[in-house]
């Protein structure tokens, strides 16, 4: 990105800070320079995260292609630097740069994937794979570098925000351990093998091979 568009576009936001607020009008969308946000949602009166952006990563475009409320709200991990721009920046941006435009779209359409994916889950009421995508959000959201939470914490917080009994939970963390995927350290949950607990997470709603 040219050092040009960084001064006049670039905004930076502490650790903890709330970017922008679901339910709160919006006229800008944010490209993410550096850092990591965390995207969470109202839903039955608890506060569920959806997911953990990076380097990259865009959101808040709904706010300025649709002009509707902000559906999520999105919080700064760690320092986090943004570009910032509104609906006459982003269309001049995107003219000057097709690169731009085809990289917005391709990660649009990720999103609609993972969110299949999650639909996926929710209709089997597959209990394993949603714990597998909570764990994965779990570690995106660690610092670099960092590869382990506290296991009580995270076993009472994935069947809080799940609604599923802690021992279907517990039982969930000891198949994934049996299969490679995490491991423990003292009392913390490591994770071993993060392609395969994505692998995991992916494979949600794919056909056994053979099957009709």
């Amino acid at each position: 990105m040219p050092d040009e568009l960084l001064q006049r576009f670039s905004r930076k936001y502490a650790p903890g800070s709330v970017i922008c607020d679901e339910g709160q009008e919006g006229e800008e969308m944010y490209i993410i320079q550096t850092g990591k946000v965390r995207v969470s949602k109202r839903f039955a009166g608890k506060t569920n995260v959806i997911s953990v952006l990076e380097k990259g990563d865009f959101f808040g475009e709904m706010a300025i292609v649709n002009r509707i409320l902000r559906t999520a709200t999105v919080t700064a991990i760690d320092d986090v630097e943004l570009l910032v721009f509104d609906r006459e920046g982003l269309q001049n941006m995107i003219a000057r740069n097709t690169k731009i435009a085809l990289n917005i779209i391709d990660k649009l359409c990720r999103r609609l994937q993972n969110a299949h994916l999650k639909i996926q889950h929710l209709v089997k009421k597959d209990a394993a794979g949603l714990i597998a995508l909570h764990l994965r959000t779990v570690y995106q959201e660690l610092p670099r570098g960092q590869s382990s939470v506290p296991y009580q914490k995270c076993l009472e917080e994935a069947s809080l925000s799940l609604e599923l009994p802690m021992e279907d939970v517990r039982k969930a963390f000891e198949d994934l351990q049996r299969a490679g995927v995490l491991g423990m350290e003292g009392d913390s949950l490591q994770l071993v093998d993060r392609e395969k607990l994505h692998g995991i997470t992916e494979s949600i709603g794919k056909e056994p091979a053979g099957s009709a």
